[in-house]
């Protein structure tokens, strides 16, 4: 690994810790030229999942814009990253657990959408409003309203 001070690419791992639940592993390393310790991430990439868009074109699963997106909801809402964290992480094991090649966009939408309607409910409006695409004030109303008998 390069040294993000130095550049050079000795270097010894100091620490290894399982991370995410066996799915990833955290590593603190030193340079051994410089003596500057970094941490490096080393987790599985599966490229095989591809996600299918509404328009049918494929693109490559990217768990990070399942992130972007749920962040995007929660903006200024009482949610800690921690509980971000988690859900992004549960969505992206069931997605790798229950799809083999392909998923649809809808299908993640969908497990994003429900994961959000326990997690926070503005944060879901908010997400389903870019999601399904809201024209209009009605929309919203209408999505509102079918969150109110629950309670």
């Amino acid at each position: 690994m390069r040294c993000p001070h130095c550049q050079c690419i000795e270097d010894k791992v100091a620490d290894s810790r399982i991370i995410k639940e066996g799915a990833a592993v955290r590593r603190r390393r030193e340079c051994l030229n410089c003596g500057h310790r970094f941490t490096t991430y080393e987790s599985v990439i599966s490229n095989e999942l591809k996600v299918v868009k509404k328009s049918q074109q494929r693109e490559d699963f990217d768990r990070e814009k399942i992130r972007s997106g749920v962040e995007k909801a929660c903006w200024k809402r009482p949610v800690n990253p921690s509980e971000i964290d988690r859900l992004v992480d549960n969505i992206v094991s069931s997605i790798e657990k229950d799809f083999e090649r392909e998923v649809s966009s809808m299908e993640i939408g969908g497990r994003i959408m429900k994961a959000l309607k326990e997690l926070d409910e503005v944060a879901y409006v908010r997400f389903a409003s870019v999601y399904r695409q809201f024209k209009d004030l009605e929309q919203f109303i209408d999505e509102i309203k079918n969150l109110v008998p629950r309670k």
